[in-house]
């Protein structure tokens, strides 16, 4: 197997991969704003809109899990196929489907005894408590198929096989969006039946995943005993600080979910529609956050720091150039994403806040989601977390703190967009810097004046830690 981002247009591959990665990712995003579609048809709209709001709260925290294993896989196959060591390639891909599905079943069973309580933390109560324990009860058992097909799309996306990455979640949005109507009012199910419809979903994307790497592919090593534990210290030390930086996230929304609740279900709603809205108006961006990490990965293990800074680049223009997109669009369907809805009162009014107004700052959060890759791959996953949860807290709490104060539920909706611009714009810095560090193969770093260099070096790790290119490679 070829390395295949070491030659050829950065920019090409950038948008080859996030095109067919964004159709995947939005076409399970528009699974998920299905339920809520659907659900808003019923009598109960509101009540069961907020359940499922409560509910993507405890479910998100449980899916970062997921994703920081799936960035584990990428930090370590890319490089390695970068390289050409393919033997190691597939032993790592075995293993880490190993440690995902161990990991993900655990945390399940322990999600599973914790509903109530988690609910209680959120501050559902009533009717909408109800539902969410019921939505929960079905949904959280099926996060292993979900974590095992997210770490199989991961390896296809380090392969280069962008169409097959994508197959793994749109396949699995195909089964969302059909059954959940046949489950909801064919079968009069409500709420249980968007459940369903989201488990079968999630086992879809195992299959397909599972397919494009052990059939397709071929990379799924034979596991053994003492290289699967010995693999396991090599993934933890990218996942641990990967699944941080992913929980943060779904922390700083279960935040403003709770916040959100002092103003009512109909707040909650309009939170929750705007969480469903985001990922599918932005879901190119989302892409590219996950095609990031295996171009650098690819090159960083081919040695090329040219290319690499080429790569993130690109990557903040684009993300530019798709914001833009995605803004304008927001703002021109806005009346017609209320209508469908049938969102009234403050939710409506909050709905138009974010479409015509806010989603411009999302460009913000998106570069810090495409430096987090670079960071991942380069083997400093320790940056991550530290900007993610610096935004989730020092760039959440106070301007929602702030908004929530002189204006209600429209600032604490406004307060989290602010937060981002510092953090993105830093770790945009900061992985430019890194680059040019193990770009030269741990040689010594290019000076940098300014009174806070030793500060930004101990914090990128120069001159502390080993050259990660030489344990992937």
């Amino acid at each position: 197997m070829q390395p295949k981002f070491v030659t050829g247009s950065l920019l090409r591959h950038l948008l080859v991969m996030t095109g067919t990665g964004a159709l995947g990712l939005v076409a399970i995003f528009v699974g998920d704003l299905a339920n809520i579609y659907f659900l808003s048809l019923l009598d109960e709209r509101q009540a069961l809109v907020a359940a499922v709001g409560y509910s993507s709260s405890v479910l998100m925290l449980t899916i970062g899990i997921g994703i920081g294993l799936a960035i584990a896989s990428t930090s370590l196959v890319s490089p390695a196929l970068g390289a050409g060591r393919n033997v190691r390639a597939r032993r790592l891909t075995a293993s880490a489907h190993l440690w995902t599905f161990a990991v993900s079943a655990l945390l399940a069973l322990v999600v599973w005894l914790a509903i109530p309580q988690l609910l209680d933390l959120l501050g559902a109560t009533g009717r909408t408590r109800e539902l969410a324990v019921t939505y929960l009860s079905i949904a959280v058992p099926a996060l292993p198929p979900l974590a095992l097909g997210m770490t199989s799309s991961a390896v296809l996306r380090s392969a280069g096989d962008a169409r097959r990455a994508m197959n793994v979640t749109l396949f699995g949005a195909i089964a969302n969006v059909i059954l959940d109507p046949i489950l909801i009012f064919g079968f009069d199910l409500g709420i249980v039946g968007a459940a369903w419809a989201s488990v079968i979903a999630r086992v879809t994307v195992m299959a397909v995943g599972l397919y494009g790497v052990i059939v397709v592919h071929k990379m799924m090593g034979r596991p053994k005993v003492q290289t699967f534990i010995a693999d396991g210290w090599l993934l933890a030390a990218v996942a641990l600080p990967a699944v941080a930086t992913n929980l943060a996230t779904p922390a700083a929304n279960a935040y403003i979910t709770a916040v959100m609740s002092t103003h009512g279900d109909a707040a909650v709603a309009a939170w929750t529609i705007i969480g469903r809205i985001m990922p599918v108006a932005f879901g190119v961006v989302f892409a590219l956050s996950g095609v990031v990490g295996p171009i650098i990965g690819q090159n960083y293990g081919a040695r090329d720091k040219a290319r690499m800074h080429e790569t993130l680049r690109l990557a903040v223009w684009v993300t530019g150039g798709f914001t833009v997109g995605a803004w304008l669009l927001l703002a021109a369907t806005a009346p017609f994403i209320v209508s469908q809805f049938r969102a009234q009162g403050e939710t409506a009014d909050l709905i138009f806040l974010f479409c015509r107004w806010l989603s411009p700052l999302f460009f913000f959060l998106g570069i810090l989601f495409v430096a987090n890759a670079s960071f991942n791959t380069l083997g400093r996953a320790h940056i991550s977390t530290a900007l993610n949860w610096a935004r989730a807290t020092l760039g959440t709490v106070p301007f929602v703190l702030a908004g929530d104060h002189f204006a209600g539920a429209a600032g604490v909706l406004t307060g989290q967009m602010i937060g981002a611009i510092f953090f993105g714009t830093t770790a945009v810095f900061l992985g430019h810097r890194l680059i040019d560090y193990v770009g030269d193969g741990a040689a010594r770093p290019a000076a940098v004046k300014g009174r806070l260099d030793p500060t930004i070096n101990r914090f990128l790790g120069i001159g502390t830690a080993q050259n990660p290119a030489k344990k992937a490679g």
